[in-house]
Order: structure tokens, then sequence, then C-alpha cells
């Protein structure tokens, strides 16, 4: 390596770095003839750069690597976790709490423990929250990491004359020479000089997403050419599938189409917006801000009279004003409680369930979730913008069709051959005859034998290795059979057999070798567009087999072979037949080979290898076409990558869902309207003239989200990565919420912008699955549909919790309202207030997560990313469900001071003192009462007693403040039945329809008698256990709340029957 090994070293100690994308105008090298490429780039193929050069142009370029962009760093990603409005509320409340808690720590370690537990679970919710945050962003960047990995490491390049075989790649600088064989890895984007072999081949479907390899050449091409037009020109990450040859580097790093791909995937993570429902979310803590703001004002205000008071000169004029701190403390720690109580503080961790819930079931129908708010996006995907090659179709080369001669000359026969992968047991081949004829023979035998690609079984799955159109003549030839084939049909392999060994998979092919073993070919090139081998029978005779584009076969034939095997001459009539056949297969968008042998070889009579007079005949590919003439024809096949069973279906469900499905491939148009038009996408006769356009004609087009509002399907060809970007940025931009689905490089930039990125999990590449939101494991349109259902059924079941969470709030924020607005001592604690949001209510909102999917989820259309969470109507309902919480559990507090018996149940058998409702609204002022006494009472096994009688509101509301604390507990188990459907009355969806609601409620009822009957749990929360004829007056106090929403939910049915009715009217005389 000699110098060109130590330039690495040496410019790394100079901590030279590749330099971002620049503007520096691009030599077009695909439009220019090898000299001026040469000329330009100041260099000689035969000799390279010199090395002093080479240090000036790294200087100049930088190394030939992708840009490092630098990642946010974790304390501000941190930092981003809170920018939540939910969140931000949630962290003043905790550190207010945690102030009065360390104010109220000076009463005393006892106090100091209970008020504390209020601010540290928050917190803890806020640590969690971040935690998780985090680590989702933080996948993000390794999109951009697995880029990097697809890039070759080494090239083998001449410099000074020299061959340097291992030289790092990213060492190569414009204008160096490289040399590139089958199976390497391009490292540059660079300009083809010199074929070495007759034909060069490259793998470039991940980046340009062409479903086959392409030919490359040295001519020139327009300089307008697309990516895909460029056939002079290799790229960086693409493979050599077949030849060799000499190259021109012309970009590095940045500069390559994989570095633009690599900018593209920057732009667009930078360019993520919220999903739909933390869009919503946002608004509802923005508004709930304002609503807390008012009423804890107003609570302030209302209780003004309590903490400051002053008396009136003879003007009129306040003076001598007196504040109480203590007193003004007390009611700012209400003030704090209401905005706990208003905080649904488990609403993040319920949500964060129910998504996770919803991967592991979308995860059983092998769609993977990389990001759990991407489950509930999709239930309002609009549109699903879908690659082509191995999402719609199965990325496996398949022959569909076979046309062998017939019994005359003037007849055909055609076959069709099921399947659509590389399984030689996937399908059959319709009508085939029981008498295995000559010419079927001939057919499977040249198919079988000039043929350089292999299968292979890893696992459950066939892989292709070499051309996948020879990969598929090989399953041809299995599913045909062989004449000898009957012993080899005795146990014939099955996908649940991977053990069985490698020949096994082609076992018809491994016979035809082993009769007539190949001695000699002759290589594919691009000019007679044909290959063939010479074999050898076990009888000593040989023959050419060969196969290729069927006019260029068909032009070098002068022979026909029938049925029978008999031989007789090509005329006009037959040749005018096999013409027609050709182009009907081929307006199918099937890609056509041709077969066709010979017999009488001349000097290759005696052939035996290379010692053979007549090999040096074989060393120069222009006596192929000579040594390939006076052929016989025997049939043709068409091939195509077929399309995926299923999705012709899903298609079908995705029109009746109300969602359009656009096709974005790099592949050829042609391909592409035939495959659209066989799954239904368009219909049969259907003009796509104006549906049909290529990337480059999208972009020309003046009005581009005009095209895209078209209410059909639509197809975009030839795309490239930029044009794909750009269709789903215009879609974004017009309020459509879109799912992006992609295997390759080259899909990336689009599935990190689109709202969903969907990625192969089989076929994609690294960096796809890496930019993605889901992958696919099984590489299947149906699955998107299949997954969108679910996320409609999460988003469903998301409201039906949400809105029981938040109508529970309400009642709540009323509770304590009306406790400030009626002056009685507070009731709940804001401790108790977080237990109830956290723990009791967690398992039946959680729960209503498993409510079951509504049997017409895929028949509607989806709803609008703008619509609201709650309508105005479910919010008047809901306040008035509030007011009644509020009534009930600062009524049943009311009660038990107030009254010895309520509705016939006996409350005064705890012994404790009954006071006026007077009493108990100015208890305040206990201080200033005469012969005011209160008698100890009993609390389960306990005695509450006071030294000073006024404790009886402070410590001795400790049995009416557990009441209310289980009636608000009751109240919403029993709203939590509400919540089941939205307007249904439960007599039609009764509660057993989700048998985890029951088990939820009673999970939370066993969690409250724990807090209850375990003696330092009810120390903590501050209440006491209940007997029977105190539950009895919770569990009616509570009830009604049932009966309350059945009523509003019987009005919203007529509301909802009378507007329908009104819609029906009023378009009648429309259409009359």
């Amino acid at each position: 390596m000699g110098r060109g090994g130590g330039g690495g070293q040496e410019n790394g100690a100079r901590e030279i770095v590749s330099p971002r994308r620049t503007n520096r105008q691009v030599f077009p090298a695909w439009a220019k003839d090898v000299a001026e490429c040469e000329k330009h780039f100041g260099v000689n193929k035969k000799i390279g750069l010199r090395s002093n050069e080479v240090e000036k142009r790294i200087l100049t370029y930088g190394y030939n690597d992708l840009e490092k962009h630098e990642s946010q760093s974790i304390w501000a990603l941190v930092l981003d976790q809170f920018n939540d409005t939910l969140v931000r509320i949630l962290l003043v409340a905790a550190v207010i709490s945690f102030i009065l808690a360390w104010y109220d720590g000076e009463e005393g370690a006892e106090k100091e423990i209970t008020a504390f537990v209020e601010p540290l679970v928050i917190f803890l919710i806020l640590i969690v929250n971040a935690i998780v945050g985090v680590w989702q962003e933080n996948n993000a960047e390794r999109a951009l990491e697995a880029l990097k990995e697809i890039q070759s490491e080494h090239a083998a390049v001449i410099r000074d004359g020299k061959r340097i075989a291992n030289l790092p790649a990213k060492e190569l600088v414009p204008g160096d020479i490289v040399e590139l064989k089958v199976g390497d890895k391009v490292p540059a984007d660079m300009r083809v000089l010199q074929l070495i072999s007759s034909t060069l081949r490259i793998e470039q479907g991940s980046l340009t997403g062409e479903s086959a390899a392409v030919n490359k050449t040295t001519k020139a091409v327009p300089e307008d050419s697309d990516i895909q037009g460029k056939r002079c020109m290799v790229f960086a990450g693409t493979t050599v599938v077949n030849g060799n040859c000499v190259c021109l580097v012309t970009q590095t790093g940045m500069e390559t189409e994989i570095g633009k791909v690599h900018e593209q995937i920057q732009e667009a993570s930078l360019c993520e917006e919220d999903t739909p429902l933390k869009k919503k979310l946002n608004e509802f803590g923005e508004t709930l801000t304002k609503i807390i703001g008012v009423t804890c004002a107003v609570v302030w205000i209302i209780n003004v009279k309590y903490f400051l008071t002053w008396d009136y000169n003879e003007n009129g004029w306040p003076k001598n004003f007196k504040f109480s701190l203590e007193k003004c403390t007390y009611y700012f720690e209400i003030a704090v409680a209401l905005a706990v109580a208003a905080i649904p503080e488990g609403l993040p961790a319920v949500i964060t369930a129910c998504l996770a819930l919803g991967t592991r079931k979308m995860a059983q129908k092998n769609a993977l979730v990389r990001k759990l708010p991407s489950v509930e996006t999709l239930g309002c995907t609009t549109v699903i913008c879908s690659d082509k090659t191995g999402t719609l179709t199965t990325n496996q080369m398949a022959v569909s069709k076979l046309v062998a001669m017939g019994s005359s000359v003037d007849s055909l026969r055609s076959f069709k051959v099921d399947g659509t992968t590389y399984n030689p047991f996937d399908g059959k081949i319709h009508d085939w005859p029981t008498d295995f004829d000559a010419n079927l023979q001939m057919i499977a035998k040249i198919s079988a034998l000039c043929n350089d690609a292999d299968i292979a079984q890893a696992e459950y799955k066939y892989m292709a290795h070499g051309i996948p159109t020879e990969a598929a003549l090989k399953v041809l030839v299995e599913k045909m059979g062989h004449p000898e084939g009957s012993k080899f049909d005795e146990a014939p392999m099955t996908p649940k057999s991977p053990k069985s060994p490698k020949n096994d998979v082609l076992r018809c092919c491994q016979l035809w070798n082993e009769n007539e073993p190949r001695i000699a070919s002759l290589e594919f090139d691009r000019d007679r567009k044909s290959m063939g081998v010479i074999v050898n029978s076990r009888t000593g005779k040989k023959s050419l087999l060969v196969k290729g584009a069927v006019e260029n076969v068909l032009e070098r034939s002068t022979r026909i072979q029938l049925l029978d095997g008999s031989v007789l001459p090509l005329d006009q009539n037959t040749r005018k037949l096999i013409v027609d056949a050709l182009q009907e297969m081929s307006t199918g968008a099937l890609r056509c080979l041709g077969f066709a042998y010979k017999e009488e070889l001349g000097e290759f009579e005696t052939y035996d290898g290379e010692d053979h007079p007549a090999h040096a005949l074989l060393l120069d590919p222009s006596n192929y076409p000579s040594i390939e003439s006076d052929l016989i024809f025997v049939g043709l096949a068409g091939l195509r990558d077929p399309p995926r069973e299923e999705v012709f279906q899903a298609i079908k469900d995705c029109r009746a869902a109300g969602i359009r499905v656009m096709v974005i491939t790099g592949d050829n148009k042609n391909t592409a309207e035939a495959v659209c038009q066989e799954i239904g996408v368009f219909g049969p006769n259907e003009d796509i003239v104006s549906k049909s356009l290529t990337g480059k004609q999208f972009m020309e087009l003046k009005d581009q989200k005009g095209h895209l509002r078209q209410n059909c399907g639509l197809l975009f060809s030839r795309a490239e990565p930029g044009h794909k970007q750009e269709i789903v940025r215009l879609l974004k931009e017009d309020g459509e919420v879109v799912a992006m689905t992609g295997d390759g490089v080259n899909d990336a930039p689009a599935l990190k912008l689109a709202d969903i990125g969907i990625a192969m999990g089989i076929s994609g590449t690294e960096v796809a699955k890496e930019s993605s939101d889901m992958v696919l494991s099984d590489d299947n349109f149906s699955t998107i549909v299949s997954a969108v259902g679910e996320g409609r059924s999460i988003y469903n079941n998301m409201k039906a919790f949400i809105r029981y969470m938040i109508s529970s709030n309400i009642g709540e924020v009323a509770s304590i309202f009306l406790t400030a607005a009626l002056g009685v001592p507070e009731g709940l604690l804001p401790v108790q207030l977080l237990w109830v949001n956290l723990v009791t209510d967690g398992p039946p909102a959680t729960a209503l997560g498993f409510n079951p999917p509504d049997k017409d989820v895929m028949k509607k259309p989806p709803r609008r990313s703008d619509d609201s969470l709650i309508s105005a109507w479910t919010l008047f309902r809901y306040l008035v469900i509030g007011l009644y919480v509020g009534m009930a559990t600062v009524g049943i507090f009311i009660i038990w001071y107030t009254c010895g018996s309520f509705l016939g149940i006996d409350l005064s058998g705890d012994g404790h003192t009954l006071v006026t409702y007077s009493q108990l609204t100015n208890w305040g002022q206990c201080s200033t009462w005469t012969n005011f006494t209160a008698s100890p009472f009993t609390a389960g096994n306990q005695l509450v007693s006071f030294d000073d009688p006024c404790d009886y509101f402070k410590a001795g509301k400790v049995k009416a403040m557990t009441l209310s604390l289980s009636v608000l507990v009751s109240i919403e188990m029993f709203n939590s039945l509400n919540a089941l459907s939205e307007d249904g009355s439960l007599l039609t969806m009764p509660p057993w329809v989700n048998p985890w609601l029951l088990l939820a409620m009673s999970v939370s009822f066993g969690l409250h008698f724990l807090i209850l009957y375990v003696p330092f749990l009810s120390h903590v929360f501050g209440i006491v256990p209940l007997n029977l004829n105190e539950w009895l007056l919770v569990f009616i106090v509570a009830f009604p709340v049932i009966l309350i929403d059945e009523v509003l939910k019987f009005i919203g049915r007529c509301k909802s029957g009378s507007q329908a009715s009104t819609r029906k009217t009023a378009k009648k005389p429309k259409s009359e």
C-alpha cells in the first residue's frame, strides 16, 4: 500500500473532517464521454492520481464518509420532556405542595410524613415520564448510524500507477480510479470508464426502488436523466452482482446520492410533529390551566373573609386590618388541593398502558411498533403512500406464464404458473400434462443448466443468490419436475423441514446438472442479450443451451421443436405467432425470456475443456453471436415481481375505510401501472393518464396539491428520494395524516417525515427500519390495514378512558369548590385525591382500553386529526355528573355531622356529636361558642377523643372525610360503567361485554379497602374503617350517578337522531 496507506494517518493527524454538502457546481459526468471525464478530474485511468494530488483533494473535499450530526445532549432531551402543559401544571403543583409540606413539617414529624407523600409521588411520575421520553427520542439517532453501516469499508484503487488492493474507502477522493468486481459494495458515486467483463450489473434497488439489477454501460446519457437513467454511473452503497469494471470517483461523502439521503433524513427528523393525540392533550392542558386558574382565584376570593378582616370608620373606609397567616395557608392548601383534583395525574400512565397494550395486539398481527404514539396515529391515517417493490409485491421474481410449442407449427401451448416467492412448493402449474413431453423437458433443461443462480432455505424462508430472474427459472424447473423425478417425490420437502439438505431445495435442477454437466459458458452481454452454455450428456454428445431476450433468441433461430420433440423449420407464420404471444405478455408488464438449443456444434462437437483448440473462440465474446446461431427455438417464459395475494382485498378495505392509497416507486412506469391495475389501485378499464405520473413529471406540475387531492388512487413511478419526501410534505401541509411504507435507503427520508413511517422487516434495510415508527415483520401491505383498524379501536377506547378520567376530575373539582363555597371543613386531602387519581382510577381506566372494537370500525371514514376529544354535549354531560359528584361527596360529609339517621339508616351508633348546619359552615368561629362540647366517638377499634372541642372540626372530621372519600371512589367505579359507551345504554352494552372492567373495579375497591382496614395505611391517608350501615349509605348516595348518566345518554341519542333526520330532510329538495 505504501504511500496510499500512510496518507490516511497523515491526514488523520490534521483532523480533516467531511464538510457539509456544499453548493459546489456538480460536473455532469454521466453526460460526458470517458475522455472528457478524465480531463475534468485530471487523471489517467491507467496511472490514477498522484499521492501529492490526493492530499490536496482530501483538504478540499474532506473524507469520503457521512457527516456526524451533533445530537441533543441528555440534559436538553430531559428538559424537552417538561415542554408539555399538563406536565408543567403537575410540576408547579408538586413544588407548591413540597413548600407547604416543609412549612407544615414544623408542627411535627408525624405531619411531615403524610404531607410529603403527595409531592414525592408527583415528582416520581414526572421522573418516569422523562425517562421514557428520553429513551424514545434517543432511538431517533440510530437511523443515521445505520446509514453509515451500508457504506463500503475498503476499495481497490490505482494510484501512482500501482494497484492498492484494500485502501480504506473513507480516503477516496474525486478523481480516484477504482476497480470493482462481483460482490463489491460501491464505495462512492463513480463514472464507469471501462468494462473488463462483457456486462456489468448493479443491484441498486435499495437506493432507487428498481426491482431488478441494472445493466451499466460506459456510454454517456442525457444530462437531465433521473437517477435510474444514469446507466453509466454507479452509486455508493449499491452492490455489484455481475461483472468487473474500472470507475472514476466523481462524488464522495455528503455529495453522493446516499449523502443526500443522509441530509434528507436529518432534515425530516427536524420536521417531526406531535401526534394528533398529543396535540389534543396539549390543547386540553391549556384549557385546563385556564379553568384551574379561574377556579383557584374564585375559591381564594370566596374565602378571603376567613383570613383577612377589617372594620369601617365613620366615613365608610376600611380600618383595623387583621390578617391570619394560618388560615391564609389553610385556604392556599385548599387551592392546591383543587389544582391536584383538576389534573388527571394518572392520565399519562394510563395512555402509556393502553398504547403498550395496543403494541402487543399489533405485534400479534405482525406489526412491530417502535414508537408508542404511532399506535394512536394509525387510527386517523387518511393516506397510505406505499412503495411497490417488496410491499405491494413480494420482491421475489417469479414465472407467471410459460409458453411452449404445440403439436404443430401453427399452435402454442400456454400454462399459467402460480406462486409469488422463491419457495418451490409455493403454487403449481395449471393444466400441466401428465406426459412430460420432449418440448417441456428441453425448456426445463435450459432453465436449469443455463443458469448461475442458487436458492437456499434459511429457517422457513427461501432466499435467492444471484440474478433474481435466474432464481425464478430454477423455481419453475422444480414445479415442472423431472422425467426421472419419481424417486425424488417419495418424500417431498415442506417449509417445516428446514434441516433438509441444500440440494433438496432444487432437487430437479440438481438431477439435470448430474445428467448433463456444464463444460463451457458463453457469458451474457448487453449486445446479443443472451447467455449460452455447452453441456455434455451421459452419451458424450454435446449441446448448446441458450436463454435470453425473446426477440434476440428468435432472430438467431431457424427451426422450432414441437411437442413430440420433432424439429421443423421456423416459418414466418410461426414467428408471428411467437411475437404475438410475446407482445401480449409484455403488455401485461411481464419480463420475457426465450429458450433455444443447438445440437450441431461444429468445432465444439469434441470440446472437452481449456486444452481443446476451439477454446480460443470462447475467450473472445465477439464470437458468441456466431456460435449461438442456427438455433432451435423451444418456448418462452414471462416473469415478474408478483403482487402479494392479499393486497387486492387490503386496498378494497382501505377504500371502504375512507383511506386513499398512493403508490410511489422508483420502478418502471409500465410495470408499476400493470401492478396497480392488478391490485385494484386502478380499475381494469380506468383512464389513468392523469393519475399515473413519473416523479419528474409531478415536480414539474404547477398545481401539485390539486393533483394530490384527487379522490382516487395515484401512482408516481421513477420516483427519487426527494420526490417521495416532497409528496409526503405536501400531503401533510394539506392536513392529511400520512402513513408511508418503504424498505430501501431511498425511502428513509420520507419514512422519517411521514406521520407514520412503516418499514419492511424481512426485505427492509436497517436504515429504513431505524427511520420508521413501525416495522412489518411479514412485509405485508394487508398488515398495515389491520394495524389501522387496531389503531382506530385503540383511539375509541382511549377516548372512553379519557372521558372517564376527566369526568372524575370534574367531580373532584366540584367537591372542593363546594367545600370552599359553603365554608364547611375540608372533606378531601390532596394526598387522598392523588391516591384516587393514580391508583383507584387507574385500573378501570386501563380496563376501558380492553373494550371490544366496533364491528364497523373499518367501514367509517377516518376521523379528522383536528376532531375534539370531547364534544360540547359530552362536556355538558360531565359537568352535570361532576356537579352530582361534588354534591354527593360534600353532602355525605354534612349528613354525618348534622343527621343521626338518613333514609332510615342509623348513623348515631358511633356516638359522635351532632351539630347544626349553621355551626358546621361557621366552624372557624368555634372558639367563640359558649357551652360547646364534643363527645368521643368510635371508628373501628379506635376511640377518637378531643382535648379542645374545636378539634372536632379538624381531627374529628376523620370519619366524615372517610365517608366522602368512599363515596368518591364508589361513584367513580359506577362512572366507569357509564364510560363503556359514549351514547349507548348499559341495557344494550352491559358491563360483562368487558370482563376486564369488572375485574378492575374489584381491584380498585380492594385497594380502597386496603387503605381503610390496614392501620398503617389508614394513618398515612388520614381515614378510619367504616361499619356496614355507613357502607350502605355510601352506595345509596353513589348509585344515582348511573341513573343520571342514563337519562343524559337518552337525551343525547334523541338529539343525534333528530339532527340526522334534519340533515336528510335538508338534502331532499336538492335531490328533487
